[in-house]
């Protein structure tokens, strides 16, 4: 395969030690023609010498920028020209060196417009986590077409910007990341990009360390956000269908899961998957609450706040 420029942009936010487990990674794949940038809003800057070591930058992003579609949209900006955008989240850490090169490679067919690799729980990880990734990121790479979407549905468009990439062409001839987004930029562009004839492609053989074992509370509010960008991407659901076929599948399989692995945990599923299910339906229905009331339900507060400022 042809050597290929990349920009690997890092949007931070407070970030933990992980971000310095993930530049120490980037050094040591085997692929190195790309150059990072860390896209920095809120940090104590002590990830700054490593990066600059590395040959990398970063550029601060004023509070009310930093979302998950306009801080994308300011890297992509930034970089215009390179070939391929590749995106990691602050907290995900390539499981090996070759990590970004298969990654790459799904680019080799020319038919694919995006590609997202495989989250591994991290150690030490809680069963709700644990599962969570081992369903939604398995052992069997594909990839997805427009026509996919009559067996697979809102799946089909499914994409990840913890650890994903697109093809720069593809993304600018579909119109690239919204201005805003509460989150699911990711999807919003995959879709996008299958509807104007591209391809998703998922790598399992790229691979990442990334799970979350969230709250009670931190579960009903980012359902909210999911709900809210549903509902205000409209569209999306209208093309693939909607999420609530796949919520029914996950429940289930959750449920085998535990009964595997943590039986007494059971009574908690059903009030945690209980709270993901009030948060979404109630995030679909955003625009009959307050501004102020959004900025309580959501996780991503900035973004409500300054969506309430813009109203």
């Amino acid at each position: 395969m042809a050597e290929i420029k990349a920009a690997v942009i890092v949007p931070v936010y407070h970030p933990d030690s992980r971000l310095a487990d993930l530049l120490a990674a980037l050094s040591r794949q085997t692929r190195q023609d790309f150059e990072v940038m860390v896209l920095d809003s809120g940090s104590d800057g002590s990830y700054r010498e490593t990066l600059e070591a590395m040959g990398g930058f970063w550029a601060p992003v004023g509070r009310d920028y930093f979302d998950h579609a306009a801080t994308r949209r300011m890297g992509t900006e930034v970089f215009a020209g390179t070939e391929f955008f590749v995106f990691f989240t602050q907290d995900a850490v390539p499981a090996d060196e070759n990590a970004l090169a298969e990654l790459l490679a799904a680019f080799d067919d020319p038919r694919v417009g995006c590609a997202y690799g495989r989250q591994l729980p991290v150690p030490g990880a809680g069963p709700f986590g644990r599962h969570a990734r081992l369903i939604n990121y398995g052992a069997e790479s594909h990839v997805y077409s427009l026509e996919d979407r009559q067996r697979h549905g809102l799946k089909t468009a499914f994409m990840s910007d913890s650890f994903g990439a697109y093809r720069a062409s593809a993304l600018a001839a579909a119109g690239g990341f919204p201005r805003r987004a509460v989150m699911g930029e990711d999807m919003y562009a995959a879709a996008r990009l299958l509807l104007a004839g591209w391809r998703v492609a998922y790598r399992a053989s790229a691979r990442v360390f990334h799970s979350h074992d969230y709250s009670l509370r931190q579960e009903f509010k980012r359902s909210f956000d999911i709900g809210a960008f549903q509902a205000r991407e409209g569209w999306i659901r209208e093309q693939f269908g909607a999420a609530e076929g796949a919520g029914l599948r996950f429940v289930r399989d959750e449920a085998g899961f535990l009964l595997r692995e943590a039986p007494w945990r059971l009574p908690e599923m059903v009030l945690r998957d209980g709270m993901k299910f009030l948060g979404y339906r109630l995030g679909l229905a955003e625009r009959h609450f307050h501004p102020l009331i959004k900025q309580h339900l959501g996780m991503n507060r900035g973004f409500w706040e300054q969506d309430t400022k813009e109203r």
